[in-house]
């Protein structure tokens, strides 16, 4: 039963998508108040749920420092409020072209690993430099790993690239990084629904969260293959 306070003129939380969807509710902090933002995350925490608080701003982040139930990812600008829902179910690689690509990588791991997959991170392995990926494509073929979560901007063109190396689906996140013409990631993620290589699916720009989500999925349908 809901509770009749202020939060319900502000927020209407789903506490059932988890059982529903096989994804919890997550609160996007961008846009919100941190006053606002407090009373969501504390009526999380009294009902014991989890979730997660993905595009935090600085004054957001000190806000929730004062909860001992949540966990901070600054540089991915994300945090955990309660414990992670499952016991580890699948594995997943997340390589960024650089460094500059992290903050969404980390948003993209914080996220796997909450909803229980193990990560397994490669970054700054980028196109201009493309020696860099036989480490990364050998450790994929060799680790049973579910799905790739490859992040690049610029041209796009990582994506691609390991798509064409490995035998696992390619999730594709174009960030808003590059000169220009990158168009703050628009010409990245033309480039990437562009790919050369099959089986490459393409999120929204900077969409770290929403990568990890599609991998958790593909992970729990093989999952579900393999109990029969």
């Amino acid at each position: 039963m809901r509770r009749a306070d202020d939060l319900d003129n502000l927020a209407n939380l789903d506490f059932d998508r988890l059982g529903r969807a096989g994804k919890p509710e997550a609160i996007l902090a961008e846009g919100k108040s941190v006053e606002d933002l407090v009373k969501i995350v504390r009526r999380f925490i009294e009902e014991g749920k989890s979730t997660l608080v993905t595009r935090l701003t600085e004054e957001q982040i000190d806000a929730l420092k004062s909860f001992k139930e949540v966990r901070i990812n600054e540089r991915g600008r994300i945090a955990i409020v309660g414990e992670p829902i499952a016991a580890k179910m699948g594995k997943v690689a997340i390589l960024t072209a650089g460094t500059s690509d992290i903050p969404v990588a980390e948003e993209a791991a914080v996220t796997a690993e909450f909803l229980g997959l193990e990560v397994l991170k490669f970054y700054d392995v980028g196109v201009a430099g493309l020696h860099r990926i036989v480490e990364p494509v050998k450790t994929i073929r060799e680790e049973n790993v579910d799905s790739a979560i490859v992040i690049a901007g610029m041209e796009g063109a990582l994506p691609s690239v390991i798509a064409g190396l490995v035998d696992v689906p390619v999730i594709a996140v174009p960030t808003s990084v590059g000169y220009g013409v990158n168009l703050g990631g628009i010409t990245t993620l033309f480039a990437m629904l562009q790919s050369c290589s099959s089986g490459v699916a393409v999120v929204n720009i900077d969409n770290g969260f929403g990568a990890a989500v599609f991998a958790s999925l593909i992970s729990r349908v093989k999952r579900k293959a393999r109990e029969g």
